[in-house]
């Protein structure tokens, strides 16, 4: 395998879309600015999803704009019971702990989230270490600095030796412009933005060319 590192995202990548997590995680980011920063219903969803496009991520969008305590929202959002949403998934684990590279989580999230998901989802072991909203501050996904910045931390400056798994194309896309390779998860026809798609975890070793 020419791939020595790859870098995983979390939220609708580890587990599929259809859990709902990641959706009352947006409800909950909903209600931080209704509740806490007295934003209009009509107003916030646009208001979030515009400066997540603006800004890479509503919480970096609340910064600029609202001044909020970022370890207070992160707590808000994800105040969740993950046992309610989230289930082992054999698959999922029996392939990530075949690949023989190394691997690590690349998340928009914090740390302590990350932490939880991968408790849950009983994959915490297979992971060498997470590499959080937090670690690459002022940056995130998909800014080409926060790419960097990661490739750094897991001491790895080739990035034609890296691949990115994410669920989101604007990511893959931005994964492609600095160099790495990288694999669309919940896709399942081939685009410009990906360098391969996949939703069936046991083509994952093929796509990576190591089967």
């Amino acid at each position: 395998m020419r791939f020595t590192t790859i870098f995983f995202d979390l939220d609708d990548t580890l587990y599929p879309p259809s859990t709902g997590l990641w959706k009352s995680i947006k409800g909950r980011m909903n209600m931080y600015m209704r509740e806490r920063l007295g934003i209009s219903e009509d107003d916030v969803s646009q208001l979030r999803e515009q400066y997540f496009k603006m800004y890479g991520t509503t919480l970096r969008g609340l910064q600029e704009r609202h001044n909020v305590d970022k370890e207070e929202f992160l707590a808000f959002v994800h105040d969740l019971p993950l046992k309610d949403y989230l289930t082992p998934n054999p698959v999922v684990r029996d392939i990530i702990a075949s690949l023989g590279t190394r691997n690590l989580i690349f998340t928009n999230a914090d740390i302590h989230h990350a932490q939880r998901v991968l408790a849950e989802l009983q994959l915490a072991d297979l992971f060498e270490t997470v590499i959080d909203v937090n670690a690459v501050a002022p940056y995130c996904k998909p800014m080409p600095e926060s790419f960097a910045i990661a490739m750094e931390l897991a001491n790895e400056p080739d990035p034609r030796k890296c691949v990115l798994i994410d669920d989101l194309p604007r990511t893959t896309r931005a994964a492609l412009n600095v160099g790495m390779a990288s694999l669309l998860y919940g896709c399942d026809e081939p685009c410009a933005d990906a360098s391969g798609v996949f939703t069936d975890w046991n083509h994952l070793p093929i796509l990576l060319g190591d089967k």
